[in-house]
């Protein structure tokens, strides 16, 4: 009776059973702590686990859309446990687990409006990830938030380095780059080679039309892969390779709202974090953000199918 009346479940947000079950749930969250080719600050494989745990600090009502997105389910998998495989055979365990959960060998099991989000662990899990939503979505484009173009070919003798992540992508599905501001000269001649489109972070700052500008590049459903570095070191300084002149969270919110109004976003992940000992505030950031991307995509459907916006005001008791 005291864990049940005192202690939260290990599940995002911490929610009852009753809006975790995954049936009933619109999201799915899916952790995967793999770190294996991270080549500067280590400890990524940490990063799932902190997400989960500063979630249950989430405020469930969201004020800006006025939605308490948990009430239409949030199922948490289990972590799936990196094995000691090369990061290529990973990527193919990753891929086969991701298309599974997105309905290919679940004939009996609607999937179509669910949308999953993993959690990283370093980036390399996103290239198994694409791959899988590639074979349900025909049309799926990617937009990748980073501070790295992750355009090498190979990188410490291996091509499914976290440093290759889009080198690998670009193979079988097309992608937008933003916020880029460290790159390769090897990086930049492949991606002017093959018609990349990336936006330098340096440019986007006194380009005002850069948020439609991205969006007018991207099919209608979108795959979005996150990387925390992303955003500037000062409010996200919990990642293996900070880089400074990063984005803020509240132009990163103004994008992601339009981008989650004008475009379907079918899945998406978050990678990267590096937690701190001592400062929980990056890992309750990005439970916030994840959060708060709910929020939109539920406030998108609702005024795109009902003209309406729905949600109680009741907050976490």
């Amino acid at each position: 009776m005291l864990k049940e009346k005192f202690f939260l479940p290990h599940n995002f947000l911490g929610i009852p059973k009753e809006y975790s079950q995954y049936q009933s749930s619109k999201f799915l969250i899916l952790p995967i702590p793999y770190e294996q080719t991270t080549s500067f600050i280590k400890g990524t494989q940490n990063g799932p686990k902190a997400i989960i745990d500063a979630s249950k600090q989430v405020e469930f009502y969201d004020e800006e859309t006025g939605f308490e997105p948990y009430r239409e389910g949030i199922y948490t998998f289990p972590e799936l446990e990196p094995q000691a495989l090369s990061p290529q055979a990973m990527v193919q365990r990753i891929y086969q687990v991701a298309k599974k959960i997105c309905g290919e060998f679940s004939p009996n099991i609607s999937n179509k409006e669910k949308i999953l989000i993993s959690l990283g662990g370093e980036h390399t899990i996103t290239i198994g990830l694409v791959k899988a939503f590639k074979k349900k979505y025909k049309n799926l484009s990617v937009l990748q938030l980073d501070a790295h173009a992750d355009l090498r070919d190979s990188y410490q003798d291996s091509k499914y380095s976290h440093a290759c992540v889009m080198r690998r992508i670009h193979q079988f599905c097309p992608y937008v780059s933003v916020g880029i501001r460290s790159i390769s000269l090897e990086e930049k001649r492949f991606a002017q080679r093959n018609k990349i489109k990336i936006f330098m972070a340096q440019g986007m700052k006194d380009n005002k039309s850069w948020m439609e500008q991205v969006i007018g590049l991207l099919s209608d459903e979108v795959y979005l892969t996150l990387d925390l570095d992303f955003l500037d070191p000062s409010i996200m300084p919990a990642v293996g390779t900070p880089e400074p002149g990063g984005f803020l969270w509240d132009e990163t919110l103004d994008f992601l709202k339009r981008l989650s109004l004008k475009r379907k976003i079918i899945g998406w992940d978050i990678v990267e974090l590096c937690p701190l000992p001592g400062n929980v505030f990056p890992d309750f950031l990005a439970a916030k953000l994840i959060y708060k991307l709910m929020g939109y995509i539920l406030r998108r459907e609702e005024e795109r199918f009902h003209g309406t916006k729905k949600g109680s005001k009741k907050k976490r008791e």
